[in-house]
């Protein structure tokens, strides 16, 4: 069976949603190429995440820039020059490129040369993919995930019920834009392999997010409470008893789903007391929830968390201790599937699993420091070396630095 050629993706990206699904691209072995601008001015070169978190090799690649961009190469372009915008162009055909995704502002895209209609006359059969905040029909929209989880109502969500509303511990928005993207070019490649053609793609953060409102934008035509729709607190606003209940060491989550798991906490001798007539039902219990979370919470405190645990494992009620991301990392099903990168000096770090198990195995490059690939990727084009050092000279490409070594 002849081998299959591996996909080339070309990625004018910054800061995380889609550096996180063009990651996903290099987990299936892909070719990712991320497109930085040249220097302009005193601001710092690139992505500005390069320059977020600790110094780890050199100014350009701190702690905050790491895990999202391993495997990958990075060249430098002026896409606002035209022979910047020329260069692109020879890229994606001497390289055959695959899918071109973006995360500028659309109405950048015609400026820069890289919108679909000027991408797909270079190769037709190209995938192209871009996110931002609400769309092409708002072309002059940042996207920055906490202004969206406000936007989007996920912080009227998120908090204590007579708290203030808060943001995710988690850039939730960016994750989910980043992870449609994914999805999405899987399609079109899929369709392309059927009809030959390439595709557009427009990822709106606003609507990706929304869409994950299954569980309350619905409740809006059913005269819903407030309540249904606001701030929970760590309570689920349908399952009851669902919560974080104080132990004498710490806190344990448990998570009542169904009438036969509510029969079952209350078989256990410590919640007993528990049981009444009108709370045999989920409906039942919505009535009662604040004294429900209340008893609950007078039992428990009286227990260490693990005798708790042990109940509830032996009757096979849903809990979980709340953990720590250094205790995360150190759970045996989290730790054997981290992926790994080396870093310059040679020292193995552990970064985050992917999302599902890989046919390879999870080690990948260090992210690439600013520019560190645009030589050799011009080369591929069909650009000499002394054409690249007139590029470089006139600003229309980077070539970075030097490793720090």
């Amino acid at each position: 069976m002849k081998p299959r050629r591996r996909r080339v993706v070309l990625s004018l990206e910054q800061a995380l949603s889609l550096p996180h699904a063009t990651l996903r691209f290099v987990h299936k072995g892909w070719r990712v190429i991320r497109i930085e601008p040249t220097p302009a001015g005193a601001a710092l070169p690139g992505d500005p995440n390069r320059y977020i978190g600790k110094r780890i090799v050199g100014e350009d690649r701190r702690s905050y820039f790491i895990a999202q961009n391993v495997g990958k190469e990075a060249i430098a372009l002026d896409l606002k020059n035209p022979q910047g915008q020329r260069l692109l162009h020879r890229i994606v055909e001497a390289l055959d490129v695959d899918v071109f995704c973006c995360n500028t502002l659309p109405r950048r895209h015609r400026q820069l040369g890289i919108d679909y209609e000027t991408l797909s006359a270079v190769k037709p059969d190209l995938v192209w993919a871009g996110i931002s905040a609400m769309g092409p029909e708002y072309p002059d929209a940042p996207g920055y995930d906490p202004a969206m989880q406000a936007m989007v109502g996920f912080m009227e969500l998120t908090g204590a019920r007579d708290g203030p509303p808060m943001l995710s511990g988690v850039p939730l928005i960016d994750l989910k834009a980043g992870d449609d993207v994914y999805a999405e070019v899987m399609a079109a490649l899929l369709e392309r392999e059927e009809t030959g053609q390439g595709r557009q793609i427009h990822v709106s953060m606003l609507q990706s997010a929304a869409s994950w409102l299954v569980t309350t934008m619905p409740l809006l035509n059913f005269d819903c409470d407030p309540s249904e729709i606001g701030r929970a607190g760590n309570e689920h606003r349908k399952f009851i008893p669902t919560n974080a209940y104080p132990t004498a060491d710490g806190f344990v989550f448990v998570a009542i789903g169904n009438d036969l798991q509510w029969k079952r906490l209350t078989q256990i001798p410590k919640f007993a007391g528990l049981a009444r007539e009108t709370r045999q039902t989920q409906e039942g219990r919505q009535q009662e929830r604040a004294s429900i979370h209340a008893e609950i919470a007078g039992i428990t405190r009286r227990y260490t968390r693990a005798e708790l645990m042990e109940d509830f494992r032996r009757a096979t009620i849903p809990h979980a201790p709340i953990q720590t991301i250094a205790q995360v990392a150190a759970m045996e099903p989290v730790a054997r599937k981290m992926s790994t990168s080396t870093m310059p000096d040679g020292r193995t770090i552990r970064l985050q699993p992917p999302a599902v198990d890989l046919d390879r195995p999870a080690h990948f490059a260090f992210p690439p420091r600013y520019g560190e690939h645009t030589a050799s990727v011009l080369r591929e084009a069909g650009v000499d070396d002394a054409e690249c050092a007139r590029l470089a000279a006139s600003g229309v490409v980077s070539l970075g630095q030097p490793d720090p070594g």
